[in-house]
This record gives structure tokens, sequence and C-alpha cells, in this order.
């Protein structure tokens, strides 16, 4: 099962949410401003992140700047507990299951989480508009 967490103030979040949907892509959603993530959850995406921190830390928070810390020297454990008592550290949207995640919204990232003949099709119909385009 898909998971999207988001904050109903980023329109990045609202973006994701509209994308699934209308690609009939089925997710449980998670507002992490009513029920902010846990360590475990933390620790759970981090494993699925190609760049660790880099990947879900929001260096244009205000919470980032306030705290005026080189994240690069904190050991994995006090990252986390920053997170957890810093939740808008955290970017948004996270999009996952249990073998990828995507930070963010990006439309040629999200398409991964199609299924495998669905990317197909969308493919497909990519190169035969591109080769009208072309034509014409």
């Amino acid at each position: 099962m898909l998971n999207l967490y988001v904050a109903p103030s980023s329109s990045s979040s609202r973006r994701a949410e509209k994308w699934l949907k209308s690609h009939d892509i089925q997710f449980k959603k998670r507002d992490i401003s009513k029920r902010p993530l846990s360590a475990e959850d933390l620790k759970q995406i981090l494993r699925l992140s190609e760049n660790g921190s880099d990947d879900l830390i929001s260096k244009r928070c205000h919470s980032f700047k306030k705290l005026k810390i080189n994240f690069d020297n904190l050991r994995v454990s006090q990252l986390i507990d920053l997170m957890v008592k810093y939740p808008d550290l955290i970017r948004r949207p996270l999009i996952f299951d249990d073998r990828q995640l995507q930070v963010g919204f990006s439309e040629e990232g999200i398409r991964s989480f199609l299924p495998r003949e669905a990317r197909k099709t969308l493919l497909t119909d990519l190169l035969e508009q591109r080769n009208t385009d072309i034509t014409a």
C-alpha cells in the first residue's frame, strides 16, 4: 500500500494527492501536522531514502534557520530527535511504499508508483504524441 504523508498547508502535498487520485492509485493519507511522525516512523523513512537526511530536511523552514545546526555533524539518533521535536524540518509530501520513497512532488518521480502496465501505456502514449508533433 502506498503512503502519502502530507501537511495541508503544502501545495506540493495537495498536488501529489490530486495526481494519485487522478491515476486511481490507492493510498493511505496521513496529515503529519495532526499525527506527527514518531522516531520509528522516521527510521523507516530514512531506510528508504537514497541520500539519508539530505532528502528529508527542509532547509527553507523556520526551524532550520532558527536552530543554526550543522546537520552533517549530528548522529542519526540526534537528527531523528530533532525531526520529532521540530516536524516542520521534514519536507513534504512523503510518498512511499515498502520499496521506494519520494520526498516532495515531482511528476516524473511519482510515476514510479504507477503499476508497470500503466507506465508502459503512459510511455507509449507519450511517444505517439511526440511522433505526431514531429510529423505535424
